[in-house]
């Protein structure tokens, strides 16, 4: 019996009726178009008769589009918080969101290990559902693929993004400016905590919950209500940190985050402490940073936090001309302290 983050994998499936991924699934045969339609088409925004086709017709919208792709390989699939199906809807509109655009198609494809539960797989595509619900997105295309059992943890998901971008978007991070101050939208850590806790089970009670969440309401909120964004970015693989240094590099400037008044969870605070680990380093999959003009912080607090996931909108922290650093943080005595950017993240696949 092999094992896989869900627990025991079903044996090598050779027949039509079984509750697990077969290799047949993925030979474009039968059970290729029962699994198509009993599982995947009810996500599909094309109905049964468009399962045939290619690639997915779509009218151009009037407007620049953005575009993007990325893969989820998080493990464990489920975790308090969300699950790869979530995850992988949320991340892809996210990105699109930060860059200033309002998503409106996403396409999905699937690599399944041969041997993974048709209950797990069900599971997902529900929580993909019901996510492409919240943010109004519409599943246009996709494609699926089995591999053998072991070339795979169980589930990866591939995705891309069509968004059409405001105007004026966001000009990004190079146009920073000392004075400009930074707003987090909500707790940093959190995702990443919630998946080292739940894949190693580390017992902690209450177990971290990952704030993995769209930010659609709140970014386009930002946009929508005329706030002169300078740059925003979803916090994800390198949390914070990889942010303000990306930023850094791109501006030219130095950026300062006030300890003090960075948001973290009481969960998230005593686990760092005990693990050695800083929540600023941490992924998060529903948190994004926000630079503006100092003018125009209080416009902005006052858009994000009308949004449930950006209510905890706080002001962390502002961009200096340069300092020698690309990323200094205040200590307990007000001195700066370098924050260092993250050379290896404290675990792999978490998103």
């Amino acid at each position: 019996m092999t094992f896989n983050s869900l627990g025991p994998l079903c044996p090598v499936p050779h027949y039509a009726d079984s509750e697990c991924v077969g290799l047949a699934h993925g030979d474009g045969g039968a059970m290729t178009r029962r699994l198509l339609e009993q599982r995947i088409a009810p996500l599909l925004d094309r109905g049964r008769d468009g399962l045939s086709d290619d690639a997915a017709a779509l009218a151009p919208p009037p407007g620049r589009l953005a575009f993007t792709t990325d893969s989820f390989v998080v493990t464990p699939l489920f975790f308090p918080g969300g699950d790869i199906g979530k995850l992988a809807v949320f991340g892809t509109v996210n990105d699109l969101v930060v860059a200033g655009a309002t998503p409106l198609w996403m396409s999905l494809a699937l690599i399944l290990e041969e041997g993974l539960p048709l209950p797990v797989l069900d599971r997902v595509l529900a929580s993909v559902g019901a996510a492409l619900q919240e943010c109004g997105v519409r599943l246009v295309t996709g494609d699926t693929k089995v591999v053998p059992k072991g070339a795979a943890d169980g589930l990866f998901l591939c995705t891309s993004g069509i968004g059409v971008l405001a105007e004026p978007a966001p000009p990004g991070p190079s146009a920073l400016q000392p004075g400009d101050l930074l707003v987090v939208t909500g707790p940093i850590g959190r995702h990443g905590l919630a998946i080292l806790a739940a894949r190693h089970e580390l017992g902690f009670d209450p177990p971290p919950t990952s704030d993995c969440a769209s930010l659609r309401n709140s970014a386009c909120g930002l946009l929508s209500d005329g706030v002169p964004v300078r740059a925003m970015r979803d916090a994800t693989r390198g949390g914070l940190a990889a942010v303000c240094h990306e930023w850094s590099r791109a501006s030219g400037h130095s950026l300062r985050l006030w300890t003090d008044r960075l948001p973290v969870t009481p969960e998230v605070a005593g686990a760092c402490e005990l693990l050695g680990l800083e929540p600023w380093h941490l992924a998060n999959e529903g948190t994004m940073l926000v630079a503006v003009p100092a003018t125009q912080v209080d416009r902005t607090l006052v858009s994000l936090r009308q949004h449930a996931n950006s209510r905890s909108a706080t002001v962390v922290g502002e961009v200096l001309d340069w300092c020698g650093t690309p990323v200094v943080r205040t200590g307990l005595l007000g001195e700066d302290r370098p924050v260092d950017e993250p050379a290896t993240a404290p675990l792999p696949r978490i998103c």
